[in-house]
């Protein structure tokens, strides 16, 4: 009577997701930084976990969280996703409340320029920051000149 134990080294594991070409499986690479001992330097070290995706929520790009199954699923799937900690494309712009990719926003900006200073301008005094410069640091500056 043995019991079937899978030995999987890592039992949380945090990656990209590089494929998910395959039915309810994602291909996640993880990255590791690894010491050298010679050199004592660190280098980044790979490996590629196929992962179940059971509803096929991931797309490439995504940052998932991994869990370690306690029974291998197939020949390859040892692992399952446990989370999607960061979606890809998800990045939002904090002013304007837009969605961003690079220096692109995705979507259209429509809003008048009028309205998005005045919505600017009422971020900034939610924040109180003022966009004028404050009288009373050009006051010493100035004093300080005309007694010199």
């Amino acid at each position: 009577m043995s019991l079937k134990q899978a030995s999987v080294h890592a039992k949380w594991v945090i990656g990209r997701v590089i494929g998910t070409k395959m039915r309810k499986t994602a291909k996640v690479r993880v990255t590791r930084l690894v010491l050298d001992p010679y050199l004592l330097k660190y280098y980044n070290k790979r490996k590629t976990y196929f992962a179940h995706d059971a509803l096929q929520q991931c797309t490439v790009g995504d940052i998932v969280l991994l869990k370690a199954l306690p029974e291998r699923r197939s020949k390859h799937v040892k692992h399952e996703l446990a989370e999607i900690v960061f979606k890809v494309g998800a990045v939002v712009d904090p002013l304007t409340g837009k969605k961003v990719a690079g220096g692109c926003f995705l979507e259209p900006l429509t809003e008048s320029t009028e309205n998005t200073e005045a919505s600017l301008t009422e971020k900034l005094e939610q924040l109180n920051i003022s966009a004028s410069p404050s009288p009373s640091l050009s006051s010493p500056a100035s004093a300080s000149a005309s007694s010199t």
